[in-house]
């Protein structure tokens, strides 16, 4: 691997990558984007010092099929090659708004085909089944069975669900105001049996956790978060992962479940009761139909039933 020991990217060319993250996030980019961009983009820029090609006026169609060879030459993953040409076509792209090329020879560069997986889901049985195996005779029972019914219930990233707000949260209209990809906002209905267990929990289990007996309050500690660990700090997705893991034992489902099934599950159950699918866009916050379109995938009748009910010629036969 091109290690930064052997060659280290030039003092100019990272003055560039500095500006350039500083735009992503004031467009709003999340944390963990910007490490990202900042990791994939400062590993091409030590590879164009280690070509000795000036950037980025020297960086050219050519010399970036050379890159994306040398990053499959490392026997990087497609997606992986994918995002790292994403951050460095934006890195080109960014040069040429301020003026420092005319062209971006990134964008005739195509990325590597990415083989489509369809996500694991749940049966709605299954899913129950899972719910079921949470006991809520304790505050973390109470807090975990309102986490779980809600990621279902209203189809939240795992990290949308763990920076959920106190005041964010709406019993009498049963919704949630959430903060998703990009800190772009948006309210989503919930199940009153996920609002049941939330209402529980924020009785019964959170005021617990608020402030656990002998134990200091954490420095951490965030008074409006509503979902908290046996420590009185906030929850992390690492969290959400092993009592996803655990549960799942439990309830002895025997598929590879992580803690995103949910959504999965939440977008997929939807569309097989009829939801239309720009609706359900909506609800998960994707920014591109083609997102959300893997779903109707995943049940083989979903489209044949939609189909069934709308066309006129195809109501003839079923009538």
């Amino acid at each position: 691997m091109l290690g930064k020991s052997e060659v280290a990217a030039r003092e100019e060319d990272l003055a560039i990558l500095t500006r350039y993250l500083a735009s992503m996030v004031a467009a709003g980019s999340s944390d963990k984007t910007v490490l990202a961009y900042r990791r994939d983009c400062r590993q091409f820029l030590r590879y164009v010092a280690f070509k000795s090609v000036e950037f980025p006026g020297q960086v050219d169609y050519q010399q970036l099929r050379r890159y994306t060879i040398f990053l499959a030459g490392y026997n990087y993953q497609r997606a992986s090659i994918a995002r790292k040409l994403s951050a460095v076509r934006g890195l080109l792209r960014f040069c040429r708004s301020e003026g420092l090329i005319e062209t971006c020879p990134a964008d005739v560069l195509a990325s590597p085909k990415l083989e489509r997986k369809l996500p694991v889901v749940l049966r709605p049985a299954e899913v129950e089944s899972f719910l079921d195996a949470i006991e809520v005779d304790n505050p973390l029972g109470l807090r975990d069975r309102a986490l779980f019914e809600l990621l279902y219930g209203s189809g939240l990233r795992s990290e949308e669900a763990v920076t959920l707000k106190l005041g964010k949260i709406d019993f009498e209209k049963e919704e949630v105001t959430i903060t998703g990809k990009g800190r772009k906002t948006r309210v989503v209905p919930s199940t009153p049996v996920a609002m049941e267990a939330l209402r529980e929990y924020l009785q019964r289990g959170r005021p617990e956790l608020v402030n656990p007996e002998n134990t200091p309050q954490p420095r951490n500690a965030r008074d409006d978060i509503v979902f908290l660990s046996s420590r009185g700090r906030p929850l992390g997705t690492s969290d959400v992962r092993r009592r996803t893991t655990k549960y799942v034992r439990k309830a002895a489902i025997n598929k590879r479940v992580s803690s995103h099934v949910f959504r999965h599950c939440f977008a997929t159950h939807l569309l097989e009761g009829g939801a239309d699918l720009r609706a359900v866009q909506e609800l998960l916050g994707h920014t591109s139909i083609s997102a959300t379109q893997r779903y109707t995938h995943l049940s083989g009748g979903h489209l044949r039933k939609i189909y069934e009910r709308a066309h006129p010629r195809a109501r003839l036969w079923t009538e």
